[in-house]
């Protein structure tokens, strides 16, 4: 059983989904024309360029890249397209770690690193939760 303190997950919420796409300007149209998101300017992390765009309390994140060698470019070559990853905004991102770190979760970073937002974040492996690429974000 989880301790009090970790069983509700205080401060933990999904921040945002992120999506691998081929072509960013076909994906855009379709939230934006269809669904009425509103882009926000784009912006690169890791090789990336990202559009975000609010949906409802989570973000959408569309996520492309022209360099077949960068994170995003692999998963698409490798995957296709479709939801890369989860994003969850933790209170404190270093003892988030430590707790992965401790109960033995690989990480794919040890360090939080800079992200998009300007904001900290870490990725853990996909072995390690269920196949899902999570990323932890402050």
């Amino acid at each position: 059983m989880l301790p009090p303190e970790i069983q509700h997950a205080p401060g933990v919420r999904l921040d945002h989904v992120g999506v691998a796409v081929r072509s960013l300007e076909e994906a855009v149209a379709f939230y934006r024309d269809i669904l009425g998101f509103a882009p926000r300017p784009p912006e690169t992390a890791d090789g990336a360029t990202i559009i975000a765009m609010a949906a409802g309390g989570v973000d959408l994140e569309l996520l492309s890249s022209a360099d077949p060698g960068s994170p995003i470019g692999k998963y698409v070559a490798r995957h296709g397209p479709g939801i890369h990853h989860l994003c969850f905004r933790v209170p404190d991102l270093d003892l988030a770690l430590r707790r992965c770190r401790d109960a033995g979760y690989r990480l794919i970073n040890e360090a939080p690193r800079p992200g998009a937002d300007g904001r900290r974040v870490a990725f853990l492996h996909p072995k390690a939760t269920a196949g899902i690429l999570i990323e932890l974000s402050d």
